[in-house]
C-alpha cells in the first residue's frame, strides 16, 4: 500500500509516495524551498507543487513544524509565518489539493512514529525521545511505544534562550560553529532534557542524522543511549503517510 507523505520544514518542503509495508519512500522524493515569508497560502502552493510533481490523486499526510491539534488546527508557528496560528490546515491543504483526503500532524511526532515503527526505536520500551535538529528542534516523546503529542521540547529554556536558538542545526550554521563546539551545546541540551524525563533512549533525527559521526562522539555524560535516526531526514515523510493511512 502506498500513501503520499509531505514534510514541511523551515527550509524545505519535501514529499514522495511511501511504501507502508517497508516504511520507505516508493520513489525519490521531490523538494521545493519553503517560501519566505512562509504564509499559509505560499506554503500550500509549495505543497501542491510537490504533490503535483507525482500526479498523485490519493490521500496525503502532511507534517507541520508546530503544534497541531485535532489533526487540523495550527496552534504555534515558531519557524514559519505567524499567520498560521489558528489556521485550519487540513481544510487549507485539502482545498489546495483539489479535495484530496488530507491529514496534518506535528513534524517531529511524525518522524518519531516512523522511527518507532521502522527505525531506531523499533521494539524499544520505556521512555524514548526523538529530537530533530534542523531550523529548530522538534521532539517526540514515547512511553512504551505510546506517543505524547506536541511536546515541543525545543522551546525549553536553556541559558536564558529557547534551546533551539542555541542548539539547532541552524544555530550551528549561523554561528559557523565547529561540529565539536556544537556538540557541546547539544550535550547541555540533552542533559537538561534527561534531567526532566530520564529517557532510556535518545534518537537524533533531522538532516544532521546523516552526519552523526561528526558530533555524537563528542557528546559525553548522558546516561541514556544516543543513536542517530535510521530513516534520517525521510522519517517525517514516512510518518506523515503512516498517519494518513490510519485516518
Amino acid at each position: 500500500m502506498q500513501i503520499f507523505g509531505v514534510d514541511i520544514g523551515g527550509s524545505g518542503i519535501k514529499g514522495a509516495p511511501v511504501d507502508l509495508a517497508r516504511g520507505d519512500l516508493a520513489q525519490e522524493r521531490h523538494k521545493v524551498l519553503t517560501p519566505h515569508p512562509a504564509t499559509p497560502d505560499a506554503v500550500a502552493d509549495g505543497v501542491k507543487e510537490v504533490v503535483d510533481h507525482f500526479g498523485w490523486t490519493g490521500p496525503v499526510g502532511l507534517t507541520f513544524p508546530g503544534v497541531v491539534t485535532g489533526g487540523a488546527t495550527i496552534r504555534t508557528a515558531a519557524n514559519v509565518d505567524k499567520g498560521w496560528i489558528d489556521t485550519d490546515a487540513r481544510a487549507l491543504f485539502g482545498e489546495r489539493l483539489g479535495g484530496l483526503p488530507v491529514t496534518v500532524v506535528n513534524d517531529a511526532d511524525a518522524a518519531g512514529v516512523a522511527e518507532m515503527e521502522f527505525g531506531a526505536g523499533h521494539g524499544r520500551t520505556g521512555t524514548v525521545i526523538l529530537l530533530t535538529f534542523g531550523t529548530g528542534i522538534g521532539s517526540a516523546v514515547f512511553v512504551d511505544g505510546v506517543l505524547l503529542p506536541n511536546t515541543e521540547l525545543g522551546h525549553l529554556e536553556l541559558h536564558g534562550h529557547d534551546a533551539e536558538k542555541r542548539a539547532s542545526s541552524k544555530a550551528r550554521e549561523d554561528g559557523e560553529l565547529t561540529w565539536e563546539h556544537w556538540a557541546r551545546r547539544v550535550q547541555k541540551y540533552l542533559a537538561h532534557v534527561e534531567m526532566l524525563f530520564s529517557p532510556e533512549l535518545f534518537i537524533i533525527g533531522g538532516g544532521v542524522s546523516r552526519k552523526a559521526e561528526k558530533f555524537l562522539p563528542h557528546i559525553e555524560g548522558i546516561k541514556a543511549e544516543i543513536v542517530p535516526a535510521q530513516l534520517q531526514n525521510n522519517a517525517g515523510i514516512v510518518g506523515a503517510a503512516m498517519r494518513a493511512a490510519k485516518r
